[in-house]
């Protein structure tokens, strides 16, 4: 399920949705604001050029969206039932917990974005691919 050629091996270890080595992000986790979702032009290992068309991450927007949805509920719920803290400390809490989140969450859904529409190709088809015709 998280072995190579899945897509949740290449949203897991941002790694290049077609050939699962190559870097999708040029920096680690930061909290630097323009270092978060900075990527790389091409895949370093297969050359899969990351921004597909202009505005291509757009859509990622409605991921992060659904993202953090289901990351409010959650700490409300955790917040709310399983501790005991009023409405007003709740909220505060889901403020906290989605301002130390959203770099991840800002990750997360830029390479879950290309994954639905990029797949895993194994070595011997992306060799056949990088050939070109004499």
């Amino acid at each position: 399920m998280f072995g190579k050629g899945s897509k949740l091996y290449s949203i897991f270890r941002n790694k290049c949705p077609q050939c699962h080595e190559g870097d999708f992000f040029k920096y680690k986790i930061s909290f630097n604001p323009k270092k978060v979702t900075t990527l790389h032009d091409n895949c370093p290992n297969c050359d899969l050029k990351y921004m597909m068309e202009p505005s291509f991450y757009f859509g990622a927007m409605y991921v992060n969206y659904a993202i953090a949805v289901a990351l409010f509920v959650a700490v409300f719920i955790i917040a709310k039932v399983f501790i005991g803290l009023s409405i007003l400390q709740s909220f505060i809490a889901i403020i906290i917990i989605s301002l130390i989140l959203t770099p991840v969450s800002l990750r997360l859904s830029r390479i879950i974005w290309i994954n639905i529409f990029v797949s895993y190709k194994k070595r011997k088809e992306l060799k056949s691919l990088n050939k070109k015709p004499a």
